[in-house]
């Protein structure tokens, strides 16, 4: 319903009643003939799409740096093939004081329209209470009456708007619950917290009546963590709900060193990979044997919140195709955590095509990678052969093309026993040979995505002396081709800067970033801040190639002297 209808309606003695009774009927359009089991609710799920940093924000809906959400934005999004959207809102800035707590009618008006536009483009559809976890919620344990109060007030609101809704539309009790600014304690209070209000959630929305009395609740346990207790907490309390109309929520950003390019952890390695699976097993033997079926209310990588370039894209991609093959494996849904850095929401597309391909391919299938995805070549030097490991996860390489170029086998390249041979000659082809030249091969298969094999022609980095402040020094460096993947720190008589001091290999975006059209790398605050007076710190950054650059920085007050070498 738009806006303009419902100021009007207000403003008409006995239709605003009127007003909300056809929102309802519009939504029970998509109601079905038979209620689905939670199993089946689940699979039907698969994929979904979180519309992040919009009704979340801390302020209002475009203050995070997205436009009004609009129905074609809505309809987009299902058209893309999501099946559904989890709707996080932040609510404790929309409402007055207590007792009541009241919602402002407008911003419930303004939720109510936007779920009624999912529903329409047949999108299950899960609202929650988001942000609020960390901005009140948290408090319980020294101030338990009025956040308690404050939070039966919100869900008895959101249950009456909603209590007429179908089945597609589902609540999450709270995002990421917690009671501290500690994301790790384990505290026997803190558990008992949430029990208490997942169970007042429960009882609120069970006991409104209506579709709220079968409507699917999604709980989340705490910080939506997968470690074994908080799976465990969890557990216990949805068993004493009796209730078969629940689903259990985690959210999964990886294996963190890896997930924001921390203590060298480049690559979609061993540990990232086992990280990935025991979370899901773990989650998965936790919660299937019970019936409970489980949803990724998030997933993607934290160092996406500084950068899609935090992680390299083959590694990135190796992750994502991963990911959803081991979640399908298990069963569960997931829903991608999308604040506007994936799909743009303006012009309708998406900043990285070829994570996008990989995605919608692991909704059905597996896609094929290589190791590494770059060749190096030296600047001056001849080509030689470049051998990779070629995973095929089940498919068949069924074409190499250079462009429109399609490349002969035995002739350019060989795929046998797990691995991709470029011939000399083909790479001598297809660059230049200037440092900076780029070329790329498309690798198709008989399922999944393509690949892309990027060639590369490097020189040795370059750095030069550099004068600057704890806020920030930009260290120029001629790349010759190359892309920084990490930097290490370390004082020259012993011991490591922060942040992070138990690694010399800093965070990517954090304590550094390199900026290519400028010619630079930005050392960063927190890196620079912590940096103890008059003692030489030596930086090793290394490259794709392997190639290694020297460097060392000083700081004297809030000065800092940068040498090359």
């Amino acid at each position: 319903m738009k806006a303009y209808h419902k100021r009007w309606a207000a403003a008409m003695l006995g239709l605003a009643a009127a007003a909300a009774v056809c929102a309802v009927l519009a939504a029970m359009l998509v109601k079905p003939e038979k209620e689905m089991a939670m199993d089946d609710y689940v699979k039907r799920m698969q994929p979904g799409w979180n519309l992040g940093n919009t009704f979340d924000a801390i302020g209002d809906e475009t203050s995070w740096g997205n436009p009004r959400t609009t129905k074609d934005l809505v309809e987009a999004v299902a058209g893309q093939g999501y099946r559904s959207l989890r709707l996080p809102v932040t609510w404790f800035h929309r409402t007055g004081p207590g007792p009541e707590y009241r919602i402002d009618p407008a911003f419930l008006d303004r939720i109510q329209e936007v779920v009624d536009w999912s529903l329409g483009a047949d999108l299950l559809v899960m609202l929650n209470l988001h942000h609020d976890s960390g901005e009140w919620i948290k408090d319980m344990q020294s101030n338990p009456d009025e956040v308690k109060a404050r939070y039966e007030a919100l869900w008895r609101q959101i249950a009456e708007r909603f209590r007429g809704y179908p089945e597609q539309l589902m609540f999450e009790s709270v995002n990421e619950p917690r009671f501290s600014d500690d994301w790790n304690k384990d505290d026997p209070a803190y558990f008992a917290m949430l029990d208490e209000l997942n169970v007042a959630f429960h009882e609120i929305v069970r006991g409104s009546g209506g579709g709220n009395s079968r409507r699917p609740l999604v709980l989340s346990s705490m910080t939506a963590s997968a470690s074994q207790a908080r799976l465990d907490e969890l557990l216990r309390t949805m068993r004493k709900m009796e209730d078969e109309r629940l689903i259990a929520t985690i959210h999964y950003y990886g294996y963190y060193p890896f997930s924001v390019n921390l203590g060298g952890a480049t690559t979609f390695d061993e540990r990232a990979r086992r990280d990935l699976e025991e979370t899901f097993d773990r989650v998965a033997a936790t919660f299937s044997p019970a019936g409970i079926p489980v949803v990724l209310g998030e997933f993607g990588l934290l160092g996406f919140d500084k950068s899609l370039d935090t992680v390299q894209q083959g590694e990135k991609l190796k992750y994502f195709e991963h990911l959803a093959y081991y979640a399908r494996e298990k069963g569960f849904a997931t829903m991608l955590w999308d604040n506007g850095q994936h799909f743009n929401r303006l012009t309708r597309s998406w900043s990285d095509a070829r994570l996008r391909e990989t995605m919608v391919a692991g909704w059905t299938g597996r896609s094929s990678t290589t190791s590494p995805d770059t060749v190096y070549m030296q600047a001056g030097e001849p080509a030689a052969e470049a051998v990779l490991q070629l995973d095929l996860n089940g498919n068949r390489l069924q074409a190499v093309a250079a462009g429109e170029r399609t490349l002969k086998e035995g002739a350019d390249y060989t795929a046998e026993d797990g691995q991709l041979k470029l011939s000399a000659a083909l790479l001598s082809s297809l660059v230049g040979g200037q440092a900076g030249d780029v070329a790329r091969l498309t690798l198709s298969f008989s399922g999944g995505a393509d690949w892309d094999v990027f060639v590369a022609v490097v020189s040795q980095p370059v750095a030069q002396d550099s004068t600057g402040s704890i806020e920030g020094l930009a260290i120029p460096v001629a790349f010759g081709g190359e892309r920084l993947s990490t930097l290490e720190a370390e004082y020259e008589d012993g011991g490591v800067p922060g942040p992070g001091e138990w690694t010399p290999f800093k965070e990517y975006g954090l304590a550094f970033a390199p900026s290519y059209p400028t010619g630079d790398i930005m050392l960063k605050k927190p890196l620079l801040e912590s940096l103890q007076e008059g003692r030489k710190v030596r930086l090793r950054l290394h490259f794709g190639s392997g190639a290694v650059l020297s460097y060392s920085i000083v700081r004297a007050g809030s000065k800092i002297e940068g040498k090359a070498g």
